[in-house]
């Protein structure tokens, strides 16, 4: 019975996904395409000195919408750190006892734990294969908290609000707002390096999302089930179907002397041609790993079969995005953690087993987002909205088993807690992003072209990354 209820579920998903267009060959994204056409910086991409090498590389961006408390996914496990932990987060603790134990391959002297549903993570981390950024956020330039009482730091725009702190994250922009994300423009900068244009390069399994739009990228959906979306109704054997198809292929063979309906017509043409590669490409993948039964385990299976058909496809760069949310908790923290923490970490073992199976390993990493930490303290029963936080990276191509940026202290009135259990950031989301950017295949130099701020955190003629977590 329950298999039966899920199948319709997700099948009304399905059909409400494909009748609003969020699509390959939806309203939405016919819609986004031409917009696209404008290519605002064209000519900034043009004279870019990006990486043209032949080898394969993804991204995959896992967004944890709502704000996520992480300061229980890496916590302090020693008894003086555990005690000032407990101490500020009071109810919202959790029991010294439950927590996973890791060992970091560079010490700061104090011990450190995970969630107890983490335990494949932990794994995965003792493994080398996973590493966790901490303290970091939002950030327009070096903040200390006398800037932040004083008024003296420029602050990102919009602090602690959902809207704004998720597009900061997305776009790399705090300073301003933006609807061109970080995603889209390392697409913009490297698409050419893929032989097969009718599939973007940035893949969502999340329909339209500000991280992958560029100046001149648009994402192309898929279902973390059914995979490509296609023409509604286009392959409907009966008769019904059949006319409409017979009728679409008739507009789609003509000729337009008008250049804004050709122009239409080309990019459906191409929306047509790339579903059907895709579908052609991925409709046999057969992988060994199995995957749980939710939409997070499903999405992140797609990335893999998609992955696994890379070569079919004819890519050599590719970006994922999946938005899980729900981590607005203010109320119910500890259970809404342990069920969702539950998904991620099944979710994220079961794609590294199959990036293992497929031999891909070192060529994808994929890293956590969240628009903002949440305050130390409890609001009685849940946590509030506040800004710096945790966020966790996993690869072959990570130097894992550490943990990088700097554990802050927990305690209350301390020289980073601005009231109300609330940290300013010590690592800047810039400096995540940025060594991404760099393992991706993008120069330093070009670095402001992705991250216009990238400089007052980083040297962008450095030989190295801004913080050392990849390989590169």
């Amino acid at each position: 019975m329950k298999k039966i209820d899920n199948h319709t579920f997700h099948n009304s998903r399905r059909r409400f996904l494909r009748n609003a267009g969020c699509a390959a060959l939806g309203y939405t994204t016919l819609f986004s395409t031409l917009n696209s056409l404008k290519a605002t910086n064209a000519a900034a991409i043009a004279n870019s000195s990006v990486y043209a090498g032949n080898d394969y590389k993804a991204l995959v961006c896992l967004m944890f919408s709502g704000g996520s408390d992480s300061f229980n996914m890496l916590v302090p496990a020693g008894d003086p750190e555990y005690t000032q932990y407990a101490t500020t987060r009071t109810n919202q603790a959790l029991p010294q006892a439950d927590l996973l134990a890791i060992n970091p391959n560079t010490s700061d002297g104090q011990s450190y734990s995970l969630h107890p549903a983490l335990g494949d993570v932990r794994n995965l981390f003792e493994d080398g294969k996973v590493a966790f950024i901490s303290n970091v956020g939002s950030l327009v330039e070096p903040t200390t908290k006398s800037d932040y009482e004083n008024g003296t730091s420029q602050l990102p725009l919009g602090l602690f609000s959902h809207a704004d702190q998720q597009m900061h994250w997305q776009t790399g922009m705090p300073d301003t707002r933006s609807a061109v994300g970080w995603g889209g423009k390392l697409a913009d900068l490297l698409g050419s390096m893929n032989q097969n244009q009718n599939i973007s390069m940035n893949i969502s399994l999340a329909g339209s999302n500000v991280f992958q739009s560029g100046n001149t990228t648009v994402e192309y959906a898929i279902d973390p089930y059914d995979g490509s979306y296609g023409i509604n109704g286009y392959d409907d054997p009966w008769l019904f179907g059949q006319l409409r198809k017979a009728g679409i292929d008739s507009l789609l063979e003509k000729q337009y002397q008008d250049v804004f309906k050709q122009s239409y017509i080309d990019v459906v043409k191409n929306a047509k041609t790339g579903h059907e590669q895709f579908s052609a490409a991925t409709e046999n993948i057969n992988l060994s790993t199995n995957f749980s039964d939710n939409d997070l385990s499903q999405s992140f299976h797609m990335i893999a079969k998609t992955i696994a058909a890379r070569n079919n496809l004819n890519v050599s760069r590719q970006i994922f995005f999946v938005n899980y949310g729900g981590w607005d908790h203010h109320d119910e923290v500890l259970m809404a953690q342990n069920e969702m923490f539950g998904e991620v970490n099944a979710a994220l073992n079961e794609f590294n087993s199959a990036m293992e199976e497929l031999n891909v390993s070192d060529c994808v990493t994929t890293f956590t987002l969240s628009e903002f930490g949440r305050t130390l303290t409890s609001n009685g029963n849940g946590t509030d909205h506040a800004w710096g936080g945790n966020t966790l990276v996993m690869g072959g191509a990570v130097n894992g088993k550490d943990i990088y940026g700097q554990f802050p202290s927990l305690a209350l009135n301390d020289s980073l807690e601005i009231g109300g259990g609330v940290l300013i950031p010590t690592t800047a989301a810039d400096e995540y992003f940025g060594e991404l950017a760099l393992w991706y295949g993008v120069t330093g130099t070009d670095l402001p072209i992705i991250l216009p701020n990238i400089g007052n955190f980083h040297n962008i003629n450095s030989a190295t990354g801004p913080l050392g977590f990849m390989s590169i």
